[in-house]
């Protein structure tokens, strides 16, 4: 039997071949303009990425309806695309494909999950409200049947612009806490009706949607879901769930389907826990590499053993070793790496090449503040409140950080972490006022 290792190729159900066995997984930009269309900055930007070695390159989620927004300068996707709008995408994707080098682009709508500042009142299955001290989300009205019909076919629609602009793949977000993942929470979707219940139920709009997509682009052009193994809360979707779910997408013809987890009220996607493998089930894949990287590897083992397409698994990657030995215990087909990306657009390059073993781990020393102010501040350094603090101002310094690249300057590695969360919180609020101004003023 062949040894896998990242720099081998894979072939995909639909036939279209990925030239390595990394991805660099999708994370939001903010780069649109106040039309929420596509900039220089992101064409920029991903043939920077490009050029750095990945196998696949996973945009950041661009939406499917305007008026619900991860962020305020998400690209937005919707009805008769203008020939400005069009001409900006293909600039877009003639750039993130370059180096042989797929582009994918991730479509999303954000649900409940859209900042107050974009939509006061956001949408979801239910009204039932983010439970989130401090943020600044409304509460939801439930979604009428005829929207959610109207939500599957918007992302049909933006894959098939996806498809005709140049992109060469497209995933669904149904992970993270997105609407997506709502449908499938029973701790958020109290419905009644055929979209709410039953796990069978609950699943209908994320089925629907990979099926009214994969009838708009055909078969031989990839499409994705990114699935959370749990949202690691209680009441919420289960890792057992997440299991038959994958089972039943064995029918939906995907070509790839990435293992991730967490939800903004359980945000493991963003560090905001010490997450570690179940030592209990770790004696599966034996490497202590992939133990302490992966943070999701072990209930993606679950999921592998029922789901029978190519699998990625993100979240925790940061050395070669580690990255090889998931592989070589076929524990998924393909490596998802995101935040390396961000201080390093080439260290794919040099772990393929040898150059580098490893990235630089800089969440080990990131933390707001001096030490003697955190007590005069009535923060504990293990609190959970501290943990929310470091984890949200990490996220704004990786942001900051691919907004330095976009607009063509290095990344800051002496950026604070306080200063990143007040800059990307500033960013954020002159987003969203050119947002309002063009989209209701």
């Amino acid at each position: 039997m062949t040894t896998v290792n990242i720099e081998n190729s894979l072939k995909l159900p639909c036939g279209a071949e990925i030239k390595n066995r990394i991805c660099k997984a999708a994370m939001t930009e903010g780069l649109a303009d106040e039309q929420n269309r596509a900039t220089e900055k992101h064409a920029a930007l991903y043939a920077r990425w490009a050029e750095g070695g990945s196998g696949i390159l996973l945009t950041g989620n661009v939406q499917v309806d305007h008026r619900y927004l991860e962020r305020p300068a998400n690209v937005v996707i919707e009805g008769k695309q203008s020939n400005e709008q069009i001409a900006r995408l293909r600039a877009y994707a003639e750039a993130g494909t370059k180096n042989n080098t797929h582009l994918w682009m991730q479509l999303s709508h954000a649900g409940r999950q859209t900042p107050a500042a974009v939509a006061s009142t956001p949408v979801g299955p239910s009204d039932i409200q983010l439970q989130m001290p401090g943020a600044a989300f409304g509460k939801p009205r439930a979604l009428e049947h005829d929207e959610i019909l109207d939500i599957i076919e918007r992302f049909a629609h933006a894959a098939k612009v996806a498809q005709d602009t140049g992109f060469t793949g497209v995933q669904l977000h149904g992970a993270h806490g997105y609407l997506l993942s709502e449908f499938l929470s029973p701790d958020i979707n109290n419905r009644t009706d055929q979209w709410g219940g039953s796990l069978e139920n609950r699943a209908r709009l994320p089925l629907e949607s990979i099926r009214a997509v994969r009838k708009a682009v055909g078969d031989t052009f990839p499409v994705a879901l990114k699935l959370n193994s749990a949202d690691f809360q209680k009441g919420g979707f289960s890792h057992e769930e997440s299991v038959q779910v994958a089972s039943w997408l064995n029918d939906e013809g995907l070509d790839l389907l990435e293992v991730s987890g967490g939800t903004y009220e359980q945000p493991k996607l963003v560090g905001l826990d010490n997450l570690t493998l179940n030592p209990d089930r770790a004696e599966d894949v034996r490497e202590s590499t992939v133990a302490r990287e992966a943070y999701f590897l072990d209930y993606a083992k679950d999921i592998r053993a029922v789901y029978k397409a190519p699998m990625m698994v993100t979240g925790g990657f940061r050395s070669r070793a580690g990255m090889d030995a998931a592989l070589q215990a076929d524990a998924c087909d393909m490596i998802g790496v995101g935040r390396p990306l961000c201080v390093d657009s080439h260290i794919i390059n040099k772990l393929i090449s040898g150059e580098e073993e490893t990235t630089t781990i800089f969440e080990k020393s990131m933390e707001i503040g001096p030490k003697f102010l955190r007590p005069l501040l009535g923060l504990k350094s293990r609190s959970r409140t501290m943990a929310s603090l470091n984890g949200w101002g990490q996220q704004g310094w990786w942001c900051l950080q691919i907004i330095n690249m976009a607009e063509g300057r290095e990344p800051d590695l002496d950026l604070g972490v306080f200063k990143a969360f007040t800059g990307y919180q500033a960013s954020e609020k002159k987003a969203a006022a050119a947002y309002n101004a063009h989209w209701n003023g």
